[in-house]
Order: C-alpha cells, then sequence, then structure tokens
C-alpha cells in the first residue's frame, strides 16, 4: 500500500457548496476507475490536485465511505473498496425494482415544463462531459440526472438508496477508445428518457429505462 499524490482528478473552480463538489469529483473518480483500488490516497495530496483544503476532502471522504465506496485508513487517508462481481449484479437487480417503477410513477404522474427544461439541462452535461471525454465529470452528471428524475416521484428515501447504489457501481472500461461510441451513445439516451417520461407513454419508459440501466452490466462489465 503506498499514497499516490498522481490521481486522475480535476482542478475545482470557484464552486458554491465545495465539500458536495468535492464529494462528487472523488465519487466521479472513483466510479469511472480513475482512483485504483489497492493505492492509500491522502487528504492533503488529493486536495492539492483539486486546488482546495485538505478540510473539504476529508469530509468527502467521510460522505462516501458512509456510502460503502471507499474504506477510511487511519491517520494515512482511504482505499477504494472494489465490489465483486456478484454485487455488481445484485446491485443491478435493485436499480431494477427500484428506479423504473419510480420512473413510471413520474412519468405516469407528468412533468411540468421547468422540470422537463432541468432534465434536458441535465442531460446536455452528460453528452458534453462525454464528448471531452471527460470521464469522471461524466459519472457525476449521469449520477445528477437520474437523481433529479428520481426525485419528482417525492420519495427520499428511494432517491438517496438509488444514488448510493449507482455510485457503488462500476464503470470498466470508460475511458477505452474502443467504447468511446458506447459513451457517446449512452449520454444521448438521457435525451430519449426525457422525452419518453414528458410524452407520458409509461410502458416505452420503463421499457427503454431497463435497457438504459443494463448498460453497466454490458458495455460498462470489467471483462
Amino acid at each position: 500500500m503506498s499514497d499516490s499524490s498522481d490521481a486522475h482528478v480535476r482542478e475545482l473552480g470557484a464552486l458554491p457548496s465545495r465539500r458536495a463538489q468535492v464529494t462528487d469529483a472523488l465519487r466521479g473518480a472513483i466510479v469511472a476507475g480513475d482512483l485504483d483500488t489497492g493505492v492509500v490516497y491522502s487528504a492533503p495530496a488529493l486536495a492539492s490536485q483539486l486546488g482546495v483544503s485538505p478540510t473539504p476532502v476529508r469530509e468527502a471522504m467521510m460522505s462516501l465511505a458512509g456510502e460503502g465506496l471507499i474504506e477510511i485508513v487511519r491517520n494515512k487517508g482511504f482505499r477504494v473498496v472494489e465490489p465483486t462481481e456478484r454485487e455488481l449484479d445484485e446491485m443491478l437487480e435493485l436499480r431494477f425494482l427500484l428506479e423504473v417503477p419510480a420512473v413510471a410513477k413520474v412519468t405516469r404522474s407528468g412533468i411540468g415544463p421547468e422540470d422537463a427544461a432541468r432534465l434536458h439541462e441535465l442531460a446536455g452535461v452528460t453528452v458534453e462531459a462525454a464528448r471531452n471525454q471527460d470521464f469522471a465529470g461524466h459519472v457525476a452528471a449521469d449520477i445528477a440526472f437520474h437523481v433529479a428524475l428520481l426525485e419528482l416521484g417525492g420519495n427520499e428515501q428511494l432517491v438517496a438508496l438509488v444514488r448510493s447504489l449507482r455510485s457503488r457501481s462500476r464503470l470498466f472500461g470508460l475511458s477505452s477508445p474502443a467504447k468511446t461510441q458506447f459513451l457517446l451513445e449512452t449520454a444521448d439516451e438521457h435525451e430519449r428518457i426525457v422525452e419518453l417520461v414528458g410524452a407520458g407513454d409509461v410502458a416505452v419508459a420503463e421499457r427503454f429505462l431497463r435497457h438504459h440501466i443494463a448498460h453497466v452490466r454490458t458495455r460498462w462489465a470489467r471483462s
């Protein structure tokens, strides 16, 4: 085990919520595979790369440990937790059980122009990040999009659980040149989801969302 100051995380600019943005940046880097397993990362080293003080990094580490993404290494930093194949399959199954009915409920209830505009905006961020090959940024934007969609259903406990499941998933090969087109197609699917939800087409929205969620174990599987 060794400390590493060469982690692939982006420098942060002036942001309204430093702790939240640091948490999003680290979560995205973990899901995208930019932070390696078996390496102990220190708060000061990561803070230097992110352009922040160590305090919000330590706070973010505690949040991510609570999500099961990392484990704290006493007096050293943290280490990324690597889920097993079985755990990844089980998390996917839970996402099917939770997300699909929740989005069906939102579709059935309908969404207003402001909510639709917000979702389109978030969908656009995922596409832009994919085009720029900003992999950690894409992960953060992807989670933000799905969370915003689920929040329209009004079940805060479900949203928190799905956020945790999405964060604990892994998108293997995300930065692979061979999968660049997959990344763009997956990002574009967010716009289609908004269109189907806005149209009130429950059955088609459910099928398409299942297809979209399944990518985590098809296009982005470890193998």
